[in-house]
């Protein structure tokens, strides 16, 4: 089979699964990795068995790359994606797609001028947990979507990760970070979004580290903490999401949609299995649905080798720019609905993914 050859740029905490993924999918050729910090993009590539070191400057000058990985931090994606995108390259960057509005535009626009794809993560939406939901839906078990709820609850990222400063500066905080995992698996569910409002805050003004390597060290914190918002999906779905980093505890649930004939218990989409369960109206018991697709286990790197299909054959893929712009719209309209106090009617849209197919093997993709 045919493959494109792929460069990553960001060896830090997120690349050990890109790395190890991206070895395995036969769409891919990843042959080169960068950083900033050479020492760390050599220890990646010896660990990896990736051939080639470069500085993210020569990196995009090799001409064979058709696609570069951003998996820098937020505040780098729009800087890197451009670069990428001058030279040339399709990107694909990890989540969000930038850290503002504007930012995600001047992304999009310059590929279209250039003739190149964008991707982005999250693509968790394309495993077997969330594409089982979507198959339910689509087959009217159920009947019509009605409201939903959405929650990501937890004390925040400073206990684990090692370096959480960026959680809590301009392009984090829960609802960047995490929201994009449930707003892209309701938009794949549900369609795009209409109009939204929030309300949103700063619960604690610092954030003390007490992971290594930088434990006792302070964090200011720059975003909301903590947003509760409400999302009017053009298909008629009100959506109730709130995303925290203020929770020490909870038992809500993670995403539940409430149809006319029962409820889809939807699985975190911030993986790719299960379980998935249904409850019918008047049925005493929860039922869990076997998985009806591949890609099961951690399978990130499924958007960038589902690109490479789309590269070679001319098909749309589905972790696409305009998906993503899209959520990074409704991600910033929750915020500025909060500040304006009012409803945010949203401007961008975007189409459902096309669904996954059955009956593929193993990091294999239609072409």
């Amino acid at each position: 089979m045919k493959k494109v050859k792929v460069g990553i740029i960001g060896c830090g905490n997120i690349s050990p699964i890109y790395l190890k993924n991206l070895k395995l999918f036969k769409a891919v050729d990843l042959v080169a990795v960068s950083d900033l910090d050479m020492k760390r993009a050599s220890i990646k590539a010896e660990e990896f068995s990736i051939p080639h070191v470069f500085s993210p400057e020569n990196l995009l000058r090799e001409k064979e790359i058709g696609i570069i990985v951003n998996l820098t931090i937020p505040k780098a994606h729009r800087e890197v994606a451009l670069a990428s995108i001058s030279a040339g390259k399709s990107v694909y960057n990890e989540k969000p797609l930038a850290v503002t509005r504007n930012d995600g535009e001047k992304i999009i626009l310059a590929a279209r001028k250039k003739g190149v794809l964008v991707g982005c993560a999250p693509d968790t939406f394309m495993g077997a947990g969330i594409q089982t939901c979507r198959k339910i839906l689509e087959s009217g078990l159920l009947g019509r979507p009605v409201a939903a709820t959405a929650f990501m609850a937890c004390p925040g990222h400073e206990s684990w990760h090692p370096a959480p400063e960026f959680y809590y500066q301009k392009g984090g905080g829960p609802l960047l970070d995490m929201g994009p995992y449930y707003i892209t698996a309701l938009v794949n569910l549900l369609g795009p979004v209409k109009r939204v409002t929030a309300s949103a805050q700063i619960s604690y003004k610092e954030r003390l580290i007490t992971s290594q390597p930088k434990k006792g060290k302070r964090i200011k914190v720059e975003v909301p903490t903590h947003v509760a918002g409400v999302l009017d999906f053009k298909a008629g779905v009100v959506v109730s999401l709130i995303t925290s980093f203020d929770v020490k505890a909870s038992a809500l649930p993670i995403i539940e949609i409430y149809c006319e004939g029962g409820t889809i218990a939807v699985p975190d989409p911030n993986t790719f299995g299960g379980p998935v369960k249904i409850k019918k109206w008047k049925e005493n018991a929860w039922e869990e649905i076997p998985l009806a697709f591949g890609y099961a286990e951690n399978s990130r790197g499924l958007g960038v080798a589902d690109m490479a299909c789309a590269l070679m054959s001319g098909r749309k893929h589905r972790a696409s720019g305009d998906l993503a712009f899209h959520v990074l719209d409704i991600m910033q309209s929750l915020h500025e609905a909060s500040v304006k106090g009012k409803h945010i009617i949203l401007e961008s849209t975007c189409a459902k993914p096309a669904p996954m197919k059955t009956g593929l093997k193993p990091f294999e993709l239609e072409k």
